[in-house]
Order: C-alpha cells, then sequence, then structure tokens
C-alpha cells in the first residue's frame, strides 16, 4: 500500500478536516484536496516514469491527448493522513505508474481472459478480413452489380417491347373488327392470341437465359458472404460474452466491503451495455483503493490535465465534478454510508429572491430574472419563474412563458398573459424576427473585436446537461459577438444569439474553437465564482396587440 499512498510535502498539521464527504458531482476543493492537486501537478510536470501526449510541449510523438485526474486525501487508522492518485482510462503506454493506484479490473493484464478473448476475436477479423478483401470476392461483387443492372435493363426492354406489341395488336384488333367478316376476325383473334401467348413465352426464355449466368455469380458470392456472416455472428457472440465477463470482474466495494459487480449496477445492460470505460474513470479508482485498504476518505477532486478535446469542454488544470452517465451508478453504491456533503441540487437557490417586474400592460409581463432561478419547475425544484408568475397572475390564459434563460443566467423575460398574445411572441421567437442582445464577462482578454460563432450542439448524454460540440448529430448554432470592453485581464462582450440552443453561449465562448474564453464564473465550462456573469439585458419585438416595434434594457449588475 505505501507504495500508492502519498504523502504531503506540504505541512498541513493546522488544517482543519472537513466535516463531510465531498459531493462528487459538485463541489468547491477542500484546502487539502487543492494541497494535493497541487503536488500531483508537479508531478506531472516533471515525471519521467510514463510516456503520454497530453499536447502540452512541442514535439511529442503519439496523438494529443488531455486526461482526468483525480487526488482523495485518505485518513489512515491511525489518523494519519495522505492521498491517493488516479487517472482515467488508460495512458498511452499503457503503464501503471506507482504513483497512481491500479484500475478496479485491469483488463490488459497479461495473460487475463480478456487477451485470450481479444486474441480470439482479433484471429475472426483477421478471417474476415481475408474473406472481404479476397481478390474473387471482389471481382464476384463487380460482377453480380454488372450483370443485375444489364439484367434490369433487358427485362425492362422485353416489358417495353411487350408492351408495344400488345399495343400494336390492339390496333390491328380495331381495325380488323370494321373491314374483315366475323369468320375472318375470329380467325385474327386466335392470330393474335397465338402471337401474345408466343411472345410472352419468348421472353420468359430470354429472361431465363439472361438470369442464368447472373445466378452463377450469386450462388458463388454467397459462399464468401455466408462465410463472412457466419464469421461475424460468431464474433458478435463472443464479444458480448466477452463483455459480460469484463463487467462481471469489475466488482466495487463500498466502506461496509459489500460488493456490486457492473451487471448489477446497470442490470439492463443486455438491451444496453454500460456507458463505455464505466469503472475506469478517476473516483471509482480512487474509492477503490482507500475502501480495500480500509482507508477512510476525506476529501476528493478531480482536475483536466492536457489539451481540451474536440467536442466537450475541457480546460487544463481546471476542476470537473464525476461524470453523471458512468459514475453516478457506480458512486452510488460506493459512496454508500458516507457522510456527505449536501447535495446543492436539492437545495432551491431562489427560495429567497424576488423577481423585479420591469413592465406590464395587458398583454404581457417584462421581468429582470435572477440568476440561479428557474424559469420553468424542474425534477428536484419545483419553484421557477412559471410558478412564481402562476401565483402572481391567478387569472391569466395560456401558457405564460413565451422563452426561457438557463438557471444561471440573468436578464429579461417576456411572461404573456393570454393565449392569444402568448401564440403572437412565440410566432415571433419562432420566426427570428424577435431581436435579443446579452452581456457577458469573460475571464481573460479576446482576441480581435467582433466576429461568429458557428458550432453545432447535442447533450453530453453521459454527463446531462452539459453540452458536446457534434458535427454529426449536433443542433446549428450561431452567436453573434462583439467586444464591449477589456480590463483587468478580463473581457465584456455583447452577444447575439442567432438560434437558441442549450449553454449556445457559454459553450461559444469556452469552446477551443469558439472564443476559447469561459465566461466568468461559469461552473461547467469555466471556474466557479459567486455567479455566471451572463445577462439577457435588450429585446425587440412587435406588441402582440398594438403590433407596435417595442423594446426594453436592464442592465445587468456586474
Amino acid at each position: 500500500m505505501s507504495r500508492h499512498l502519498q504523502q504531503f510535502n506540504k505541512k498541513i498539521s493546522e488544517i482543519k478536516l472537513p466535516e463531510k464527504f465531498t459531493f462528487p458531482f459538485y463541489y468547491e476543493p477542500h484546502a487539502l484536496t487543492e494541497i494535493a492537486t497541487q503536488e500531483l501537478q508537479q508531478y506531472l510536470e516533471t515525471q519521467s516514469d510514463f510516456s503520454h501526449n497530453f499536447g502540452l510541449k512541442d514535439g511529442q510523438s503519439g496523438k494529443p491527448i488531455g486526461k482526468m485526474f483525480g487526488v482523495l486525501v485518505v485518513q489512515k487508522p491511525n489518523k494519519e493522513l495522505g492521498y491517493l492518485a488516479a487517472f482515467s482510462g488508460k495512458l498511452a503506454d499503457k503503464s501503471l505508474p506507482n504513483k497512481f493506484v491500479p484500475p478496479v479490473y485491469n483488463v490488459h493484464a497479461k495473460d487475463s481472459f480478456f487477451a485470450k478473448g481479444e486474441k480470439e476475436l482479433n484471429a475472426i477479423n483477421k478471417q474476415i478480413a481475408d474473406l472481404e478483401d479476397h481478390p474473387r470476392f471482389l471481382v464476384l461483387q463487380l460482377l453480380v452489380e454488372a450483370k443485375s443492372r444489364f439484367v434490369s435493363e433487358e427485362i425492362r426492354k422485353g416489358k417495353e417491347q411487350l408492351k408495344a406489341t400488345k399495343k400494336e395488336r390492339k390496333n390491328r384488333r380495331e381495325e380488323a373488327e370494321q373491314t374483315l367478316s366475323p369468320d375472318a376476325f375470329e380467325a385474327l383473334q386466335e392470330k393474335l392470341k397465338d402471337e401474345s401467348l408466343k411472345g410472352q413465352f419468348l421472353y420468359k426464355q430470354v429472361v431465363k437465359e439472361i438470369k442464368k449466368d447472373l445466378q452463377e455469380y450469386q450462388e458463388e458470392l454467397e459462399t464468401f458472404t455466408s462465410k463472412i456472416k457466419a464469421l461475424k455472428q460468431k464474433r458478435k457472440r463472443k464479444s458480448k460474452n466477452l463483455q459480460r465477463q469484463i463487467f462481471e470482474n469489475y466488482a466495487f466495494f463500498n466502506q461496509q466491503k459489500e460488493i456490486k459487480r457492473l451487471t448489477d449496477i446497470f442490470p439492463n445492460f443486455e438491451e444496453q451495455q454500460p456507458p463505455s470505460g464505466a469503472g475506469d474513470c478517476t473516483a471509482p479508482k480512487l474509492l477503490q483503493y482507500a475502501f480495500q485498504h480500509d482507508l477512510k476518505p476525506i476529501s476528493m477532486g478531480e482536475f483536466w490535465w492536457g489539451i481540451s478535446p474536440s467536442t466537450e469542454i475541457r480546460k487544463h488544470k481546471h476542476y470537473y465534478p464525476a461524470c453523471r452517465g458512468r459514475c453516478k451508478p457506480i458512486l452510488g453504491h460506493m459512496l454508500k454510508g458516507l457522510d456527505m456533503d449536501e447535495n446543492p441540487f436539492l437545495k432551491n437557490p431562489a427560495a429567497d429572491k424576488k423577481i423585479p417586474i420591469v413592465f406590464e400592460d395587458d398583454a404581457f409581463l417584462i421581468v429582470n430574472k435572477p440568476p440561479e432561478f428557474l424559469s420553468v419547475p424542474g425534477k428536484q425544484i419545483k419553484d421557477s419563474v412559471y410558478t412564481r408568475m402562476k401565483a402572481t397572475l391567478p387569472f391569466a390564459t395560456g401558457p405564460l412563458i413565451v422563452h426561457r434563460l438557463d438557471m444561471s443566467t440573468s436578464g429579461i423575460l417576456i411572461i404573456a398573459k393570454t393565449k392569444e398574445s402568448h401564440k403572437a411572441l412565440q410566432s415571433q421567437f419562432i420566426s427570428k424576427t424577435v431581436k435579443k442582445r446579452y452581456v457577458a464577462l469573460l475571464d481573460g482578454e479576446v482576441e480581435g473585436d467582433e466576429g461568429y460563432i458557428d458550432l453545432p450542439l447535442r447533450v453530453d448524454l453521459d454527463d446531462r446537461p452539459r453540452q458536446l460540440v457534434c458535427y454529426e448529430h449536433g443542433k446549428q448554432a450561431k452567436t453573434r459577438w462583439k467586444v464591449v470592453e477589456r480590463k483587468a485581464g478580463k473581457t465584456r462582450v455583447h452577444l447575439y444569439p442567432i438560434t437558441g440552443r442549450t449553454h449556445q453561449l457559454r459553450v461559444h465562448m469556452s469552446h477551443p474553437k469558439g472564443l476559447n474564453i469561459p465566461i466568468s464564473g461559469d461552473d461547467l465550462y469555466g471556474v466557479k465564482s459567486n455567479r455566471l456573469h451572463l445577462h439577457a439585458e435588450h429585446i425587440e419585438f412587435q406588441h402582440p396587440s398594438t403590433k407596435e416595434k417595442v423594446q426594453f434594457t436592464v442592465k445587468a449588475d456586474f
């Protein structure tokens, strides 16, 4: 154990221990966590124990990939403090340096069942590749494709010929009916019937003959495709069985030494497998080691080290909470019995806040939504602008809420009093005729004075409500920006959202392909402070009743 349990280099005797363990999904790092993090980061800057390109230095080989690291401050039975360190996933050189706790289960251990299973799968993959790359298989695919086109074209021509001769016989029949005697006409009828039968017979014979070569090619091709199909089914079965074995070997402890496997934590894995990398994140690794070695968890923190990924936003050295998709189900078991900090998502941050009314007439209201105030009721917290307005306007008709602001964003919201005004206002949002302006304070100095950002967004399915930049499945998201002021290392900007995606402005500011500078106080994409410095300060639209242009401005308090 001593090789993984790190001793603090800095004096910590006067630092008071936290009363409760860190709530892993939203936290501010304790002083002990910060010291442990600083010491681990110093090690990462100077280490030579492993080789991994984090994208921080020029000239390194391999694809640059950032990684999540974590520290867990622990207490030994004799009350002595230390800390554990871990990283998510695996390092590029697949090493397991002594500085870090081992994985919950090392699938890459030599002579493991996984290594054997992987070898078998690789052998099947080679068989499939050999068949798919076989010269005769490739030629047969081309021959069948070409012959199929030829047969289709000949059939088309044959059908057109049958149709043409049928029409010609019809014309002869109609003409003969007017000129021939009944006996002669009947004889012609028989003759035309014989011609029709003969034409159809010849057509079928031709079709049969031209399909003969195609069938021979298809049958030969089928010998390849059936073998490939059988091998792929075999690969699928082996892969599924191997995955099940892996899941069953991921056995997680908690403080009571109770064990749960991934197959117990994700019981529906037959239909939907656990997220990729489940169990390989830093938090499960750290807690697993602590519980196995009778170390009491005191506080924890995770931080990103290296270049940001191309999709999600991760800033070098910034703290981040444990992910929800992979870690929440696992940590739900592992943290059982630990006295933890209160879950802030269950607390209503708007309980003592009021909603200032900026304007009101018979059709609508303009309110100034405070920060950390829901626009509509959430799953855990029902208090919102909607519920407050419902109580304030008991006789109002219609849905009230015309548009929304993120919980952390402050500023102008339109509240419709009637169905008619709601419909008229919402149609303006749908047609994008409403003009909006936000003001934001960014944690850095922006290069350039104005610009345009076009980065498509979608939700991070493994870590809601965070958003990802995704060119394949993301929805179009566009923002125009303009610098207002640069002061004390920060930049005040005006933001003009052309679309209205969730967290659009926050992601567009922080993402490397956007301005690459997070909004001050952004606890998801930047660094938490007293509040998110993003405010909806101006709006212009057509009055739903008078049809006149109206505009409202509410200055930010930052």
